[in-house]
């Protein structure tokens, strides 16, 4: 199943990674489902590994999260949403001490990052997040999609992965390991959209220098056991002769004597052409094409001096090998040239003499602990049963295409939306949605599982989780996605969150 996005007309195309395994724990009143993701340190510290070796390749190699469409039909507009409790809220954590003025400006709040994860498809994805406030500063948010997988029976994704402020494979207040996902009973066992929200709690981050190389000396490189490498350097021959002459130096020094062109046709692999200067019968008698000893161009007029060009034509006549080319001298104008003829000679090249010297290079990683989620980057409050109908301000990195392929965002900063959602629920009964909020907001998918964040202050860029992305809609039928919605976040929700906010990880690192 996926994460939805509604053309007109009543077509939805669902998207995105869905439901708790049904192996997960439950409690009694079926409110509250939960999977481990990485349940031991063993297991997290493997999923930093895998993130994080090769200068964060594996993270600079997902994409967004945006699988292949599946239709639905029939969609319609609900009345508004009885709370099901008292409204209530969490406060936040963290922020930004120092008051701005109220300016058009937005300030992005250090909490919104990236979800990264592996599908069951065994291919590298990611979504948006942010931390939110909990009992142990340990908790993100996202849409249930981008953590669970009801497409491989029910199972949750591999390898996830909380990346706070990720731009272009840095990751700037560290990497945090997901331990265990909470979704709601109904998203984990009947794949209902009204509750495709998770609340993760992670291992404390790490940070600090990761993949840095170290240069060692021989013997330390061939003693390490881990990530090591080494590179050739080209260097003089005086170098070369004083490396040699030093007996703790002298092995990492070699000399390429190198190797000569070879004659060869001009169908062996990697043969090139060079020119061959003939006599202008010779040259003549060449055929035209492709093969040794055909003819190499047109012939090439040289203009030299009278006596120069004498000069030539006497030493051509003596058969010189270096003077084949045929020199005429017009007494009457004073002008000379000499003509050179070539044909073609293929050849297998050879290699240059040179001096190297070969350095090695361990790859360490300089990594620390460096707290928990929410004392690092602060924590976005949490509230429920709130009225609709009221501003909200959603932070999340859209990357994909729109339906007629224009694709707008690059996926590499997060944009932001703001307005007041819509008093009226979307229902989808065949996704079982029946109440879903929804906001106008052009964006694509990777813009998945993004905060919205009610009672948001530009100051402290802090506000009020009040619902995460989980489908994108095409609502004129133009073939752009212009409307985002959310689950409604209600006493249910509540549960589930509390839930998690209640729920201890602890460091990869002591």
């Amino acid at each position: 199943m996926k994460r939805i996005l509604l053309p007109a007309g009543g077509a939805v195309l669902a998207t995105g990674l869905l439901a708790a395994g049904l192996a997960g724990t439950a409690q009694a009143d079926n409110t509250v489902s939960s999977d481990p993701l990485a349940a031991t340190a063993a297991k997290a510290a493997e999923t930093l590994d895998f993130w994080s070796k090769s200068d964060y390749a594996a993270l600079k190699g997902a994409v967004a999260f945006n699988p292949d469409a599946l239709e639905v039909s029939k969609i319609s507009a609900g009345g508004g949403y009885s709370a099901d409790t008292k409204p209530g809220q969490a406060e936040p954590i963290g922020g930004e001490k120092k008051s701005v003025a109220k300016v058009q400006n937005i300030n992005n709040p250090k909490t919104t990052g990236k979800v990264f994860f592996e599908g069951r498809d065994g291919k590298l994805y990611w979504c948006s997040g942010t931390s939110i406030q909990s009992q142990y500063r340990n908790l993100v948010a996202t849409a249930a999609h981008c953590a669970y997988d009801i497409a491989a029976n029910d199972e949750v994704v591999s390898r996830w992965v909380f990346v706070p402020g990720y731009f272009q494979g840095k990751a700037p207040w560290g990497i945090y390991v997901g331990k265990q996902a909470f979704t709601h009973y109904d998203f984990a066992v009947y794949e209902d959209f009204d509750r495709d929200y998770a609340f993760v709690t992670v291992y404390d981050g790490i940070g600090g220098t990761i993949n840095k190389p170290k240069q060692v000396t021989k013997a330390e490189y061939d003693a390490y056991k881990g990530e090591k490498t080494f590179k050739k350097v080209e260097v003089s021959r005086d170098e070369y002769r004083a490396g040699r002459l030093d007996p703790k130096k002298a092995e990492y020094y070699e000399r390429v004597r190198g190797t000569r062109e070879e004659n060869t046709g001009p169908d062996f692999p990697g043969a090139e052409v060079i020119k061959n200067e003939v006599t202008e019968e010779e040259y003549k008698a060449a055929r035209t094409g492709k093969g040794n000893g055909f003819k190499f161009g047109e012939p090439i007029v040289e203009q030299v001096t009278i006596a120069a060009a004498k000069d030539y034509d006497d030493k051509h006549k003596a058969g010189s090998k270096d003077h084949k080319g045929t020199a005429v001298v017009d007494e009457r104008t004073g002008n000379a040239t000499i003509t050179h003829f070539y044909t073609q000679q293929w050849v297998k090249p050879g290699t240059p003499r040179g001096y190297f010297r070969t350095d090695f290079y361990v790859v360490g990683h300089e990594v620390k602990s460096i707290g928990r989620l929410g004392d690092v980057v602060g924590g976005q409050g949490f509230a429920y049963n709130q009225p609709t109908g009221k501003d909200v301000r959603v932070f999340g990195y859209p990357y994909g295409p729109h339906l007629d392929g224009n694709k707008p965002y690059t996926g590499v900063t997060p944009k932001w939306c703001y307005g007041k959602t819509a008093k009226n629920v979307i229902r989808i009964p065949s996704k079982k949605v029946e109440e879903q909020l929804s906001l106008k907001c052009a964006v694509t998918a990777g813009y998945d599982g993004a905060p919205w964040l009610y009672k948001y202050s530009n100051a402290k860029r802090l506000g009020y989780v009040n619902g995460v992305t989980s489908l994108i809609a095409d609502t004129d039928n133009n073939k752009r996605y212009d409307t985002i919605t959310s689950p409604y976040f209600d006493g249910e929700t509540n549960t589930v969150y509390k839930a998690a906010a209640a729920s201890w990880s602890g460091k990869l690192i002591p």
